[in-house]
């Protein structure tokens, strides 16, 4: 299963636990060509900075990873308000 955490550098959060989704979720929650690999330990540089826009991380175990998705994080490209919208309708 992969992580999505949310990072809103204005709370101060190291990013927070959002979701858990199968590799499936992922894919229809958000295209892996949407997605920059930022490598395979969680980016603190990228979450802490006052200057950062709100965004989300996807984490993505070995064992689970495909073609698609090779293990590591990934950042986001999309709202968070557009991925939390996306989830809800995933929980359907």
């Amino acid at each position: 299963m992969a992580n999505l955490y949310f990072c809103q550098p204005h709370s101060e959060n190291q990013g927070t636990l959002r979701a858990v989704l199968s590799l499936l979720e992922c894919s229809c929650l958000i295209a892996p060509q949407s997605a920059t690999y930022v490598g395979d330990q969680f980016p603190t540089s990228l979450c802490g900075s006052t200057a950062d826009k709100e965004y989300a991380l996807l984490s993505v175990a070995k064992e689970e990873s495909n073609a698609n998705w090779r293990s590591g994080f990934y950042r986001l490209h999309a709202d968070l308000m557009e991925l939390n919208g996306k989830l809800i309708t995933l929980d359907k």
